[in-house]
């Protein structure tokens, strides 16, 4: 069974989002998607300074398995991305919702924030398809 921490906001293409004020906000591949994808061999992070739209791809997860794209689950610009993914994509694997963080944006609607599914929203997601 997957972990849904109940801090998080989650899209319906399993990307987490977490708030870190002044409309910030950390974003990842939930656990039961990197559970679905295996071991991550790279991750490909969008530029800082690029905009993202809400359902738009901005990033790719490869693992052992699979090719995936990452979605935004807010509209903003890209303010930060975690650079240790490049030398250790394995943290998306060990630690999603901590070390495995993909990047940071700042959003430009914080209301999309609680558009998103909260965590039993998303457990409800998850049970469907499995």
């Amino acid at each position: 069974m997957s972990y849904v921490p109940s801090e998080l906001r989650f899209s319906n293409t399993h990307e987490w989002v977490r708030s870190e004020g002044d409309g910030i906000y950390t974003v990842g591949i939930t656990d039961h998607a990197q559970a679905l994808l295996g071991d991550m061999v790279f991750i490909d992070v969008p530029d800082v300074d690029s905009d993202t739209e809400v359902g738009e791809d901005c990033a790719v997860a490869e693992s052992v398995k699979a090719a995936s794209d990452i979605y935004a689950p807010l509209t903003g610009v890209v303010v930060a991305v975690n650079e240790e993914l490049s030398d250790s994509p394995e943290r998306v694997n060990s630690d999603p919702y901590g070390d495995g963080w993909l990047f940071q944006i700042k959003a430009e609607d914080e209301g999309e924030f609680d558009d998103l599914l909260d965590p039993e929203g998303y457990q409800s997601l998850i049970d469907e398809t499995e």
